[in-house]
């Protein structure tokens, strides 16, 4: 089973991603890790990725559709895209490669907020510099031996652009991006809707619902 998380910054997309990892056995396919593991593994494609990542440029559709080639062709249970597509022509991509390696998409779950709340979530979250696991001051603190639940590490970040004004206008360029793939799937009948601002479990129940119905 493949499927496509779609969400806004914060929305929880990794959190969901890691959950169906370790109860399904999925693959996360996020753009970003497969971009900084390529960057280092001293293949042909990873040699190619670490020249444009080097000059500043952005990664081409064609680099990240051969990122996801390799990881399709490599086998697994299924495969989580998170971050990918972005805009219809990768959707067209995804799509076209799907097909060449005889794969389907089989969900595409939209996560569901109310921007006020997610600005607020956002505000508040602090992640395990050795691990990335996201912690809330206000649902999920950081535990009070000051250690990370996950791994142990101590060393805590926030994000530099974890504030309202950087937020909003992250929020915006991801509506301007993905109202089109809305549509697109909504027209392939493979769009649902999941509440994404619940409680962690209370959003893994209901996107479990949709890959079990």
């Amino acid at each position: 089973m493949n499927i496509i998380l779609l969400g806004p910054p914060g929305a929880g997309k990794g959190t969901q991603a890691r959950i169906l990892v370790e109860e399904r056995g999925m693959v996360q396919l996020s753009t970003g890790d497969m971009l900084r593991d390529a960057k280092d593994s001293g293949t042909e494609m990873g040699n190619r990725v670490a020249e444009v990542m080097a000059k500043g440029e952005l990664v081409t559709d064609e680099i990240v559709i051969g990122l996801i080639r390799e990881k399709l062709e490599s086998g697994g249970t299924g495969f989580i895209f998170d971050g990918f597509p972005r805009t219809l022509a990768q959707a067209d991509a995804l799509a076209d490669l799907l097909a060449e390696v005889g794969q389907t998409l089989d969900h595409v779950i939209a996560m569901e907020v109310n921007d006020e709340e997610l600005v607020s979530r956002i505000t508040a979250r602090s992640t395990c510099g050795e691990c990335g696991e996201v912690y809330n001051d206000q649902t999920k603190p950081i535990p009070a031996d000051g250690k990370c639940a996950n791994c142990g590490a101590s060393d805590f970040k926030r994000r530099a652009d974890d504030n309202e004004e950087s937020l909003k206008t992250r929020l915006m360029e991801y509506y301007k991006k993905t109202s089109p793939l809305l549509g697109y799937y909504h027209a392939k009948e493979q769009l649902r809707w999941v509440p994404g601002l619940g409680e962690i479990d209370f959003v893994a129940k209901g996107i479990a619902d949709v890959l079990d119905s």
